[in-house]
């Protein structure tokens, strides 16, 4: 059965061998996704109170950008999302509980 893809109409941009708005963007968001994720290590393992909360600040500002990235190349037809079957959201959350369930202190 062929998936129904979740998608605005594709703005068109130049074929050429320079970059054109949508690498851009797309670069811009990759670079977003990378900041989002380093921010989050670093919170995780942070221990000085005051560069914590401004490291957080900083995740959180990024984050927002990232979103924003997202949703202009969503409106602009450059990001696809395809929708998963119900059945199989299911058997993931499903699966996520059993694994949850042999994790120590699960009982909390």
């Amino acid at each position: 059965m062929q998936q129904q893809k979740i998608q605005n109409n594709e703005s068109t941009v130049p074929k050429t061998t320079a970059m054109n708005d949508k690498d851009l963007v797309t670069d811009a968001l990759f670079t977003e996704k990378y900041l989002t994720s380093s921010y989050d290590t670093a919170l995780n393992e942070m221990s000085h109170a005051a560069l914590f909360q401004a490291i957080q600040q900083i995740q959180s500002d990024t984050q927002a950008c990232q979103r924003q990235l997202y949703d202009a190349m969503f409106q602009k037809g450059w990001y696809t999302l395809t929708p998963e079957q119900t059945q199989s959201i299911q058997a993931s959350a499903q699966q996520f509980s059993q694994d949850k369930a042999q994790l120590p202190g699960a009982a909390f």
